[in-house]
């Protein structure tokens, strides 16, 4: 995740104290858990990299098994837990489950389609005391029933909004944007404020689940440009004015080096020190930082590598798998720097961006460790050339070259 209001009000400090602020990074042991506890979900959506359905799914966690596995990851330093499925609430005992990872003492996050939540579950949601609650929306009210797959789902999901303002929880928009709703993001960053929302998660489409049967429809590099710059403007603007509300981004690591040039263009005096401060970031943190159980318990580098399986913890617990390097993913994930080739390998923002995500590469070419297709800069912004790939067989037989696209 790029924090991209973190820095803008840095930068805002910067501006009025004239000196970079000192920040002390939050150091943990663990990685951010997201755990999908359930697959089952009332939606089909098309962008879905669990490609969950409204049934049952066989052999998932019980709750005896979830709380042995919170256990381990108290125990491993694991500070965060975000619950996600599937849809959640669709699990009886989710509220048992959030309860004991409040108690003890996880960061806990729900991650909803907000179609179920009314005005009684929503004073239950914010009874249990969710740090934060995410719910997604792709757009305004044609395009979001349409990726959903269901009439009504835009209504649902912002009543849903609306309930958990007036219970005062932290509640936040989560938008992955493809070629098919990328024109609905001014729109849906108004309704943020209209709406009061503290935060706005931007998803750059990952090539995974029906993410990836759909790679062919995700948004061109120019338009994702646009749409960063957008980011920046709001992000820049409420941190001016002292406003808390949060613009984040995520499964697109070129997005640090995107704003060191933004900085570069509007506040030359502090690129250095933004620079050293990406630095610190690190970039993509898949196997590293990020973590995925599914709901199966098989534990993944993150949620988009769900065709790469680690080990189940009912088999050995999660530290173990996670510490464990013989798999040759995981040792290349930790490695550092990464084994990246093509221009990742020699980008001038390596060791800022961490060779981004990479599953797209894997995905397209079938090696996990080529430049990514999905990096919006150019070739004479990374100062490196891009190698034009074949995919591999059972891949799309296009040549691809991951120089930015037109509009």
């Amino acid at each position: 995740m790029f924090r991209i209001s973190q820095y803008m009000r840095e930068l805002a400090q910067a501006e009025q104290t004239g000196q970079y602020p000192q920040v002390r990074d939050r150091q943990a042991r663990g990685p951010v858990v997201i755990w999908n506890l359930i697959r089952r979900c009332n939606l089909t959506c098309k962008h879905c990299y669990a490609l969950s359905a409204d049934h049952d799914y066989e052999g998932e966690l019980t709750l005896p098994e979830v709380y042995t596995v919170m256990d381990d990851l108290k125990a491993f330093g694991v500070p965060a837990l975000i619950l996600s499925g599937g849809e959640p609430l669709l699990r009886p005992d989710i509220f048992e489950i959030s309860a004991r990872a409040r108690e003890m003492g996880f960061y806990t996050g729900l991650s909803s389609n907000g179609t179920l939540i009314d005005a009684p579950l929503a004073e239950r949601i914010a009874g249990a005391g969710f740090d934060y609650v995410g719910i997604s929306l792709d757009g305004l009210k044609p395009t979001h029933d349409k990726f959903r797959r269901l009439d009504g789902a835009f209504d649902r999901s912002l009543a849903a909004i609306r309930h958990l303002a007036r219970h005062g929880v932290k509640v936040g928009l989560r938008f992955t944007m493809t070629a098919l709703n990328a024109h609905d993001l001014p729109n849906l960053l108004q309704l943020m404020k209209d709406e009061g929302a503290n935060k706005f998660y931007f998803s750059h489409l990952n090539y995974a689940g029906r993410g990836n049967i759909h790679r062919d429809k995700d948004a061109h590099h120019q338009s994702t440009r646009a749409a960063m710059d957008l980011l920046f403007e709001h992000a820049w603007r409420d941190a001016q004015a002292g406003c808390m509300d949060d613009y984040v981004s995520g499964n697109n690591d070129a997005d640090g080096p995107y704003l060191l040039q933004w900085v570069r263009r509007n506040l030359p005096q502090w690129e250095s020190a933004l620079h050293e401060r990406l630095v610190r970031w690190g970039g993509n943190a898949s196997g590293q930082m990020v973590a995925n159980i599914d709901n199966l318990g098989h534990v993944h580098p993150d949620t988009m590598w769900w065709h790469h399986d680690l080990g189940c913890v009912r088999d050995r617990p999660f530290s173990e798998i996670w510490n464990d390097t013989s798999d040759p993913l995981m040792a290349g994930l930790k490695q550092h720097p990464r084994p990246v080739q093509g221009r990742c390998r020699d980008c001038q923002y390596l060791a800022i961006c961490n060779g981004n995500t990479r599953v797209r590469a894997q995905q397209l070419t079938g090696n996990p460790w080529f430049e990514d297709p999905g990096c919006y800069l150019s070739d004479e912004e990374v100062g490196a050339p891009s190698t034009p790939f074949t995919p591999s067989k059972g891949k799309s037989r296009r040549t691809i070259n991951v120089a930015p696209a037109t509009a």
